[in-house]
């Protein structure tokens, strides 16, 4: 497993997450999530497997979120790390350790979509779509009115 940087502590409490940081990340910087109201930042937070990287001074450096049924199925989602945390490995560890979550073995499919990240997640064993075509969604033209 990757050695994380001295002094960071990757922990899935949720009680230790910076919702206001998390929320303004994904509401004002995110391509996924833009405008997204906080109130459903912190009702996803309630149902996910949450995963925090915490700088030595204990800022939220980065987050990740998992929908799961821990049986079958794992959805990654609203994957990022700070810009003042790049560069230090922090994607490959987060990404590492939520693979090798206890609570998420075992599990038919593991999904994420991603615009540009494609090199992170090829090296964690996703592959593309094999049948795309089977797969429909439903997306609102606005989804937080």
């Amino acid at each position: 497993m990757l050695t994380p940087p001295p002094g960071f502590v990757l922990d899935t409490n949720p009680a230790r997450l910076n919702l206001a940081a998390i929320h303004q990340y994904l509401s004002q910087e995110s391509y996924w999530a833009q405008h997204i109201p906080l109130a459903t930042v912190e009702r996803a937070v309630a149902n996910s497997l949450n995963f925090g990287i915490y700088a030595p001074d204990g800022q939220q450096a980065a987050f990740a979120r998992v929908v799961s049924d821990r049986a079958t199925f794992a959805w990654l989602c609203d994957v990022f790390v700070l810009p003042a945390y790049r560069g230090l490995g922090l994607s490959k560890w987060l990404v590492r350790s939520m693979l090798a979550h206890p609570e998420l073995q075992g599990l038919r499919r593991h999904l994420l979509a991603t615009l540009d990240a494609h090199g992170l997640y090829l090296q964690h064993g996703y592959r593309p779509l094999p049948e795309p075509s089977r797969w429909l969604e439903i997306r609102p033209e606005v989804p937080y009115p």
